[in-house]
């Protein structure tokens, strides 16, 4: 597949805020067979993972799980720095889908990328302890914390942990910065008018990221209007550069074929995961 060139002329026109701009990380290197064991908790990613930002660095980067504003309610094991890592054919992906968002006056937004073991491993303690609902009533309102290993919310295995998946939204240039939440803004539910719930800079999909809701669905009638048309392009875009979107979650989106698709790593979301020498 041949890279656009046609990114950099792009890139001056755009007013970016510098803090979704990661530091560039220059990586080259095969990829390890698909099936091979996960590595040791402590292990560097092999070389063919890189950070986003050393393939496009104009893609918006808004990692949800360093920080405690996500439906557990506070930063998830294994994520040390706010950056995205993904299987090199994906980022390359996810950069081409970016050059076509750009000449339409978008940017890609995202929220998780590559999601160690680990992290999973707390979704599910999380999870199984019932009496933790400190953030039903934003990201899971209308369904009970019982069910949600039966509904498909939490699993303990992710295709995050495979490298190729990532969670996405689109952002309407320039990109302006979120703004702060409010007093009492956890107490509003993902699904409520975007005006009301918690403040993000992205279009209007019609819910949040990460609602443990129907109106998640990808494809629910419910969501009609500008939220279709956002939710339509996103997926359009992206499906046309080889990812496939998990009809639950507007947002998810898995780059085929894998390069891992059956290996769960476990090595920490940080900057040095993807930098020196690496197997």
């Amino acid at each position: 597949m041949t890279r656009s060139t046609s990114l950099p002329p792009l890139r001056a026109r755009l007013a970016v805020t510098a803090t979704a701009i990661a530091t560039a990380l220059t990586m080259t290197g095969a990829a390890a067979p698909a099936g091979a064991s996960a590595p040791h908790p402590g292990a560097k990613a092999p070389r063919a993972f890189v950070a986003l930002s050393s393939v496009d660095p104009t893609i918006l980067q808004d990692m949800r799980y360093v920080r405690p504003h996500n439906f557990v309610g506070e930063p998830v094991d294994g994520y040390r720095q706010p950056v995205c890592i993904l299987t090199r054919p994906a980022a390359e992906a996810l950069h081409r889908a970016q050059v076509r968002l750009l000449r339409q006056g978008y940017s890609l937004k995202v929220y998780d990328c590559y999601r160690p073991q680990r992290a999973v491993d707390h979704f599910v303690r999380w999870a199984e302890d019932l009496g933790d609902e400190r953030r039903k009533a934003e990201f899971y309102p209308r369904v009970d914390k019982s069910r949600l290993f039966e509904d498909g919310y939490i699993a303990k295995k992710s295709g995050h942990s495979r490298g190729s998946t990532m969670d996405v939204t689109l952002v309407r240039l320039p990109a302006l910065p979120a703004p702060r939440p409010r007093p009492g803004q956890e107490e509003v539910p993902c699904y409520a008018p975007r005006a009301e719930r918690y403040p993000d800079n992205s279009v209007d999909m019609g819910t949040g990221f990460d609602c443990f809701d129907t109106l998640s669905h990808t494809d629910d009638p419910r969501v009609q209007g500008p939220q279709r048309a956002n939710r339509d392009l996103l997926r359009s875009t992206l499906t046309a550069e080889g990812f496939v979107n998990l009809p639950e979650e507007w947002w998810h989106f898995t780059y085929k074929p894998e390069l891992f698709p059956d290996t769960y790593f476990d090595f920490p979301v940080a900057y040095r995961s993807v930098a020196g020498p690496r197997s």
